[in-house]
């Protein structure tokens, strides 16, 4: 079984108890403008263009099946809508101007890397942890993860935004140990403006996991202006009462750090 990444994360401390790995699947079919890893919407690989550290060598010219790399007067440029995503200008790319995300990898290659910590969780109380992207895009992918990590001993967390049939968290539920579950805004018209999907499902996912008596931590992005004041605060308490949800509730801050990602994909960033 093979699927794609786009990033496995060592000593992670926040994504579940104790030291973690976090395994980042790519793909994902919602649209949050305030997104931190811009990276993970694609499915297949995306080729990141960091041109403040192009040094001129030229290699990706020759290098390109698609002459997405071209000299004019102003010097080299890239024109993404060639680009095939085959990643061989980064390969010749001696600056690292050109980065290729994501890859295709077999369940047993990321399993032995996350393994590779195994003393770290066993001391701890950590495990591994599948993000994304959405990692339920690819459903038997990471249920395929999820069987070989747990025939492995390790804990196992899946965060996600809940979007998805419920099939999938149903075949995924008696692998996983601990949800995180991301409720971004509780209004489904909002939430469609803020995210590009409706969030029906994926209220009713929630309580099917609680009513299944899921181990689940709810995460909040807290976003300026879209669900951040006290009324917001108070909406989703009343949502997790209706859901008869009694867990632990997490604030995660908002940041500017992913910027130089959009730059580097050519993608607008809207929350400047």
């Amino acid at each position: 079984m093979e699927g794609n990444i786009f990033n496995i994360q060592r000593y992670s401390i926040h994504d579940g108890p104790g030291i973690r790995t976090t395994v980042f699947l790519k793909g994902c079919g919602m649209r949050c403008f305030w997104c931190h890893n811009p990276e993970s919407w694609a499915a297949a690989p995306q080729l990141q263009a960091f041109t403040e550290k192009c040094v001129g060598c030229l290699n990706c010219v020759g290098a390109c099946p698609n002459k997405a790399h071209e000299v004019t007067d102003n010097g080299r440029e890239f024109k993404r809508e060639l680009c095939g995503g085959c990643g061989k200008c980064a390969d010749v790319c001696r600056a690292e101007a050109l980065v290729l995300i994501g890859k295709t990898v077999s369940v047993g290659e990321v399993v032995a890397e996350v393994n590779k910590d195994r003393e770290f969780y066993e001391q701890s109380g950590g495990g591994v942890t599948f993000s994304g992207g959405e990692p339920l895009g690819q459903p038997l992918f990471l249920e395929a993860l999820l069987r070989m990590s747990k025939a492995e001993g390790l804990h196992t967390a899946v965060d996600t935004a809940g979007d998805a049939d419920w099939g999938v968290f149903a075949s995924a539920a008696p692998f996983v140990d601990l949800w995180l579950y991301d409720i971004k805004v509780i209004d489904g018209a909002a939430h469609k403006k803020a995210a590009g999907a409706d969030n029906a499902g994926i209220h009713e996912n929630f309580k099917r996991l609680v009513g299944a008596g899921a181990d689940i931590i709810v995460r909040v992005p807290v976003i300026p202006g879209l669900n951040d004041g006290e009324d917001d605060k108070k909406v989703l308490a009343a949502f997790l009462e209706e859901a008869r949800f009694a867990g632990p509730v997490e604030y995660l801050p908002f940041h500017r750090l992913a910027k130089s990602k959009y730059d580097s994909l050519g993608m607008p960033y809207n929350i400047k």
